[in-house]
């Protein structure tokens, strides 16, 4: 028996159980060392589809494939002993029928061996999400600021404001009664994100939201400050490791133009004193 058959993995009923509980903890990764310690402290690790930005280099979510979700979503897997898996359908994978939702649906779950979907829309998605979840695909939802639809919003902004609140809340409830077994609540006030979370049955996992949500979820290079083209309002940075690298970069740099760098202790010899490397400079050098 291995030593992770011990190991109780997070499920999708589990987080169903924790709605009005300990707050979910949920962040993305899309490495194998990444996942690895976000697995010691998470409840949900999320592939998100913001990996296309993010290590890609993408203007936005849009231009990311199938592909590159199983690809990631098999690194992450490699990491990941207990927390509940969970990888984002990338647009136009999923929206054309139900049927196409399940091919992709079962191909990233046979492929990269995680536990669950998530995608976005609310009423327009609920036949989906219910078709799906009867053949034993456990699905996330997504309502609010849903990324890719940032086309028809114009761009990233707060949603559900005013009287546009009713509508996030009808898409919140469409995708519990449809079977989800969650639903990020993005960018949404936090009086709408506290209605939503004390009004429908499932988990709200709240990013850009409310404190009320039943969980939160960020972007982990947000959170480290890994990704610095833009800092979103809801983000808190936990960390700088963006300069922190930078920085070890250009020492790095300075090392290799000043000979510093590889002294003795970094080079292989054939059983001479090395001690004389940290000195000596190349034949013919100033």
């Amino acid at each position: 028996m291995s030593a992770s058959a011990s190991v109780k993995s997070v499920t999708p009923p589990m987080v169903e159980r924790r709605k009005g509980g300990t707050p979910l903890v949920c962040l993305t990764a899309y490495t194998t060392p990444v996942a690895a310690i976000a697995d010691r402290h998470c409840d949900i690790i999320l592939v998100g589809d913001s990996v296309g930005m993010v290590l890609h280099g993408l203007p936005s979510t849009l231009g990311v494939t199938l592909e590159m979700m199983i690809l990631h979503g098999k690194a992450v897997r490699r990491g990941v002993e207990k927390a509940l898996l969970v990888v984002d359908m990338p647009f136009g994978t999923y929206e054309e029928s139900p049927e196409q939702a399940f091919r992709t649906a079962a191909r990233l779950v046979a492929e990269t061996g995680c536990a669950a979907v998530k995608l976005e829309g609310g009423v327009t998605m609920a036949e989906t999400i219910r078709f799906l979840t009867r053949r034993g695909i456990p699905v996330m939802a997504h309502v609010g600021l849903t990324p890719q639809a940032v086309n028809s919003f114009g761009g990233y902004k707060v949603q559900g404001r005013g009287e546009d609140g009713d509508r996030i809340l009808a898409d919140a409830r469409a995708v519990a009664e449809a079977g989800a077994f969650s639903v990020v609540l993005e960018k949404v006030p936090d009086a709408l994100a506290r209605r939503i979370t004390a009004e429908v049955s499932i988990p709200t996992i709240g990013i850009g939201a409310s404190p009320a949500c039943d969980g939160q979820v960020l972007v982990i290079d947000d959170m480290l400050g890994m990704f610095t083209a833009f800092r979103p309002k809801f983000v808190k940075r936990y960390a700088e490791l963006g300069h922190s690298a930078e920085a070890a970069v250009a020492a790095y740099a300075e090392d290799v133009r000043a000979r510093a760098f590889p002294a003795a202790e970094h080079v292989f010899g054939d059983g001479a004193d090395l001690s004389s490397l940290a000195t000596s400079k190349p034949e013919g050098a100033e």
